[in-house]
């Protein structure tokens, strides 16, 4: 069988054989030569890339899955890094990591690893959300940190995410240097076994500290206290949020928190749904029928790094509808910014941000309360990049992306579903109590009030490398030849983020894209009408992607049903007009 394999994939499996690797690994490596070549491909045919954002990959032996040593190697990397940058000082990290299968393994490598390189080592004793690890960051003064996670892909995954010394995921330039020396780094250079004194645990009362930062976010007690025996249900999906999230909840005064329970295992396998994502119905619908049955106003879930949250609110024909990410964010920012004027809080210094590819009433909303809304690249190291600007000039409120993510306050520097989820609860009490009605009847009035806007999102999955060709071509045609209408509606401006140019289609007139200073392949075209549509190839998977944004005018919440198929209607024309 070893005779007929790429002889470079044989290669780089024989040094595993011969190098400084543990017997089980070796023997697995030995299994995948004689009875699984197809697999020993997958497993060796190149290194898994240290990216952006860190790792991501398949669990599994060999130099393209993620495994002690590939891990290894990056935090090796990471390590001559900081030394470099924090030259001179004393160095801390944190670490932190979800329920996946393997994720503490890992993360005791990763500590083992830094505390080996003399640094100071901050673990927490078992699962923790990453925003608890962005937290950690800035609270102990830490220069960077590790979440051990592979968000809300299928189990088969692990990742690990790279902090900087704000609490952010790492950004330009680092994230490109520190990927330069993860690949300068063999094996026998990764350092083990040494200052296991510098690890340090973070525990219980660790997390005291973080609630209570989450607690001074709270900006209706009084609603909670009239309201505290409303239902909640929660699922951590098996997930990190287990814990802290039905605390979080509790601390602000609930006390009728129904969890599904079969869902409170911790499990890295995930055995109750197909994928551990919340923005999927499918992966809801055990939240949603215990929602059902308990009469709850709405059933929430956190992803297993309970960073992402999914809600479900009970509509007033007694069904459930799973908000997009695009309304969660509208829901929060307009209850952060109604209160937040409310309380006079507000004072004209105030900013909110979301990324280029969300939706377009948060900029209305932000108009009306007299806040500045920064529009920002895909990823929320770009939200806290703004926040970090920001710092000591004006206040940030909060901010967020159309995947499920949002951050109200700026003690955590990442999506924080923990705080979210909290306070949709807090805004279904405070709606309740001061205008009688649900979150569902009140994101109605809210479409009445500032424009019915309705989003939609295509994936176009073109795998492997005559797939990547492929999608690269398609950027290459439609700057070449972008439409010139969209359902007969011109277009009358087209952003690309590539060159950082905004054009005036009518005019001809070209200038630099307001607030934007990284460049990145996405394209927008602005019509007449409103519509607005990016493309922009995903950064980690074979896919390209088309987001949608339509609105209309909403006379009143009794046209709600209308206006929605309508829109939907509109989104679909524009997909077939795309021939997606």
């Amino acid at each position: 069988m070893a005779n007929n394999l790429d002889p470079q994939v044989l290669s780089k499996a024989e040094a595993w054989l011969n190098g400084n690797y543990d017997e089980q690994t070796k023997q697995e490596v030995r299994m995948l030569i004689e009875n699984n070549p197809n697999e020993l491909v997958e497993s060796f045919y190149k290194d898994l890339e240290f990216g952006t954002g860190g790792l991501r990959g398949i669990m599994g032996v060999g130099t393209n899955r993620m495994n002690i040593y590939t891990v290894g190697a990056a935090t090796q990397g990471l390590a001559n890094y900081l030394k470099q940058n924090f030259a001179g000082e004393e160095i801390k990290v944190a670490i932190s990591h979800d329920s996946r299968n393997n994720s503490r393994m890992f993360a005791e490598r990763v500590a083992d690893i830094f505390a080996s390189n003399g640094f100071i080592v901050y673990l927490f004793d078992a699962l923790r959300p990453t925003p608890e690890l962005s937290f950690a960051i800035r609270e102990l003064g830490c220069q960077s940190g590790v979440m051990v996670t592979a968000s809300h892909n299928p189990k088969e995954y692990n990742g690990y995410k790279a902090y900087w010394n704000d609490g952010s995921q790492v950004t330009s330039p680092h994230d490109v240097n520190i990927i330069a020396e993860v690949a300068k780094v063999t094996m026998e250079q990764v350092l083990t076994g040494k200052n296991t004194e510098n690890i340090h645990i973070l525990g219980e009362e660790f997390d005291k500290i973080y609630l209570q930062a989450i607690k001074d976010l709270s900006l209706s007690p009084e609603s909670v206290a009239k309201y505290n025996d409303m239902k909640i249900v929660y699922t951590p999906l098996h997930g990190a949020g287990v814990k802290l999230v039905p605390q979080s909840l509790r601390n602000y005064g609930f006390n009728n928190i129904i969890c599904v329970d079969e869902q409170m295992v911790l499990d890295g396998n995930f055995p109750t749904v197909a994928s551990p994502n919340p923005e999927e119905r499918k992966t809801m619908a055990m939240a949603i029928e215990r929602a059902e049955k308990e009469g709850a106003d709405f059933a929430m879930a956190t992803d297993p790094d309970a960073d992402r949250l999914g809600v479900a609110l009970r509509t007033g024909k007694g069904d459930y509808v799973l908000l997009n990410g695009n309304q969660t964010l509208v829901l929060l920012m307009c209850y952060q910014l109604t209160r937040w004027a409310e309380l006079g809080k507000i004072t004209g210094k105030e900013f909110v941000v979301k990324t280029i590819v969300t939706s377009m009433m948060p900029d209305a909303v932000a108009e009306h309360f007299g806040v500045k809304c920064y529009n920002c690249l895909t990823g929320f190291k770009y939200i806290a990049k703004i926040i970090r600007e920001q710092e000591g000039k004006t206040k940030y409120i909060g901010g967020g992306e159309e995947s499920f993510g949002y951050l109200p306050g700026d003690f955590v520097r990442d999506k924080d579903g923990v705080a979210a989820i909290t306070l949709v609860a807090e805004a279904a009490a405070w709606a309740r109590d001061t205008m009688g009605i649900t979150l569902y009847e009140w994101l109605q009035q809210l479409y009445v009030k500032y424009g019915f806007f309705r989003e939609g999102l295509v994936n176009v999955v073109r795998k492997g490398k005559d797939g990547a060709a492929e999608i690269q071509q398609m950027m290459v045609d439609y700057r070449q030849n972008p439409p010139k209408s969209l359902l007969g509606s011109p277009v009358v401006k087209i952003l690309d983020y590539k060159t950082l140019e905004e054009i005036d289609t009518r005019t001809g007139e070209r200038k630099a894209i307001e607030g934007i200073d990284e460049k990145s392949n996405v394209l927008q075209w602005l019509t007449e009408d409103g519509t607005k549509v990016s493309v922009r190839p995903s950064g980690t998977e074979p896919k390209i992607k088309f987001y949608f944004g339509v609105k209309a005018q909403l006379a009143s919440v009794d046209e709600f049903d209308a206006t929605l198929e309508a829109l939907d209607k509109k989104i679909e024309d524009l997909k077939k007009e795309l021939e997606l």
